[in-house]
């Protein structure tokens, strides 16, 4: 596969990376941790060289799973992993409370090095803005951890232009994890021409759209229990009618480059920008093969345009998170 280097930070990644998240056991995955192991593998026999996991992801499992997938390769590719959840706070509706205090931050990394089998991590990201640590103390703390030899580089996830600049005068930002899809383009506003400047990666989550820009939800689709989905707004039936006409746009695109809907939704993400990673999640292994596939194809400028236009008259109908976690989203 391509490679693409993430700003101006030398870091060298698949030009499509893996979103692991999904694989926790339990459901709706119910995949056995072999199998999961299994999937990541013929990741990296694909050419994937970027996985990206989380300490709040299955409360740390999904890391031991990446970590024990990945140990045989470790030299070959780059492990991305997040902090900035209270995972010992008291159950609360919601995600957990923010925790980037600079202790909590070297207490969670070494917790991370031994799920994730390494002595260093690639890319560490603060998961999600902590209102109550400055940015600059976080930011001094990983770059205490790179001065140490834990961490090669640092990211901030769904974080806004001021956080970003502040956090970067500290420490140099390699890479921005922040929602992007054809589906939800807000970061081209403020967020990108940010990036450019600072020589920044972005490094999109659901770029296929949690799924629905593949064209395999349909208006009758019932999500099982244990699916995020179920309790995000914009996957509501009320609003699912209307949202459809991205999947109609992508399905005609498609059918003209004679490849998959996510193929055509992952090219026109990397077509925006030679620093753009995406990295889409699933728990199949012939879904992974399709994504890693996307970076074969080759939008020209003038389907780019096309695609961008026609997307430009359709309009997203419901919030990309329930109430309750839309307070996380820093902008």
């Amino acid at each position: 596969m391509n490679k693409r280097v993430l700003g101006r930070s030398g870091l060298e990644v698949s030009a499509v990376g893996y979103g692991c998240m999904s694989l926790v056991p339990g459901p709706p995955t119910n995949l056995t941790r072999p199998e999961m192991v299994k999937v990541i593998r013929k990741a990296v026999e694909e050419g994937i060289t970027l996985f990206d996991t989380a300490e709040i992801y299955g409360k740390g499992v999904n890391e031991e799973i990446v970590g024990e997938a990945l140990e045989p390769f470790r030299s070959r590719v780059v492990i991305a992993t997040k902090f900035g959840f209270d995972l010992e706070a008291p159950p609360q509706p919601g995600l957990p409370p923010c925790n980037s205090r600079p202790e909590h931050i070297r207490i969670a990394l070494e917790g991370q090095l031994r799920r994730l089998r390494t002595d260093h991590i690639d890319l560490l990201y603060q998961h999600r803005v902590d209102p109550a640590v400055p940015i600059e103390d976080v930011a001094g703390a990983v770059k205490e951890l790179i001065l140490a030899g834990k961490v090669r580089h640092f990211g901030l996830s769904e974080a806004g232009v001021s956080v970003i600049r502040r956090a970067h005068a500290v420490q140099p930002v390699a890479a921005l994890q922040s929602e992007y899809s054809l589906w939800w383009r807000e970061p081209e506003e403020k967020i990108l021409p940010v990036l450019e400047e600072l020589g920044i990666g972005l490094v999109p989550y659901s770029p296929l759209g949690k799924g629905f820009l593949t064209g395999t939800i349909t208006a009758d689709t019932v999500f099982g229990a244990g699916d995020f989905r179920s309790s995000s707004p914009r996957f509501a039936q009320e609003f699912r009618a209307d949202n459809l006409a991205f999947v109609g746009l992508v399905n005609a695109f498609a059918a003209r480059k004679r490849c998959t809907s996510g193929q055509v939704a992952l090219a026109w993400l990397l077509a925006q920008k030679p620093w753009i990673v995406p990295i889409p999640g699933t728990t199949k292994a012939e879904r992974m093969i399709e994504n890693a596939k996307a970076a074969e194809v080759v939008l020209s400028v003038e389907e780019v345009l096309e695609l961008t236009t026609a997307a430009n008259k359709l309009k997203a109908h419901g919030h990309r998170y329930s109430e309750l976690n839309e307070k996380y989203v820093n902008r």
